[in-house]
């Protein structure tokens, strides 16, 4: 009989099959944080062990180191066909967007210069509903602008897990497995499978991240959660915001929204 984290998996993997039945030209965003990581992990499971399809890492060149040796090591570990694209400086970025928004902005632009170097017509991403107010108005199957520009009151509906994937021929599309994953269901499935995590998301000194982005904005919050089932305990009584370490999630209101719109991941 399957269980909640059976259920999650499988309809993960049949969005991911799906995706690669119906669109060309595919690739995965690894953000090598937690979510993205559980992402490649189903990916593997779809295929056997293999992922069929280049695994990108948009970098701002400010990630942790620790996220850099995971991202080296794990790339050979697991034989992804690891694609990496360096960012444009924060001078090119709009100067309108807030100083936190507009260093993230960089990675949006990135994307964006990759998409247009390698053709790429699908891009998976590892977002969730829960993590974040503007994600909730996702879809599995997010149809976007040529350059991945994302109108939220116009997606398509998903009603009883039917998908559309039929676009005309210069959408861009972003799907979206995880979309109906909590956090805590992500760590449950990563201590059920044995998945490795980068040692940030773990207490040192009474403080830990609880969402890794760049490291000159992106801070850590009190813990003393050492173990993944430390960690799990933990959420369940938590009422922290998962990227309340986040900075640019604390400037203006609509700046997230800004960068969503604009196809930020």
């Amino acid at each position: 009989m399957m269980d909640h984290l059976d259920s999650l998996e499988s309809q993960s993997i049949y969005i991911i099959r799906e995706a690669f039945n119906r669109i060309d030209k595919l690739a995965l965003l690894w953000s090598l944080g937690k979510d993205s990581n559980v992402m490649v992990w189903l990916c593997r499971k779809a295929f056997f062990g293999n992922v069929p399809f280049p695994v990108c890492h948009v970098d701002t060149g400010k990630k942790f180191k620790e996220m850099y040796q995971f991202r080296d090591f794990y790339s050979k570990e697991w034989n992804l066909n690891l694609v990496t694209s360096m960012c444009p400086p924060v001078s090119e970025i709009d100067p309108s967007l807030p100083p936190a928004a507009r260093s993230a902005a960089r990675k949006t632009a990135g994307l964006k210069l990759l998409i247009e170097q390698e053709g790429y017509k699908g891009l998976f991403a590892g977002i969730r509903r829960d993590e974040e107010s503007t994600r909730s108005k996702e879809r599995y199957f997010s149809p976007r602008g040529g350059e991945g520009n994302w109108n939220f009151k116009d997606q398509p509906p998903e009603f009883w897990d039917q998908y559309k994937t039929d676009f005309p021929d210069d959408t861009h599309i972003r799907i979206h497995p995880l979309l109906h994953w909590s956090e805590l269901d992500i760590w449950r499935y990563s201590e059920r499978e044995g998945l490795p995590m980068i040692s940030l998301y773990f207490a040192n000194k009474g403080k830990r991240y609880r969402s890794l982005g760049d490291s000159d904005i992106t801070h850590p919050i009190e813990s003393n959660a050492q173990t993944v089932s430390e960690v799990i305990e933990e959420l369940k009584t938590t009422r922290t915001a998962e990227r309340s370490g986040r900075a640019m999630d604390h400037e203006s209101e609509d700046a997230f929204e800004r960068l969503r719109a604009d196809g930020y991941m």
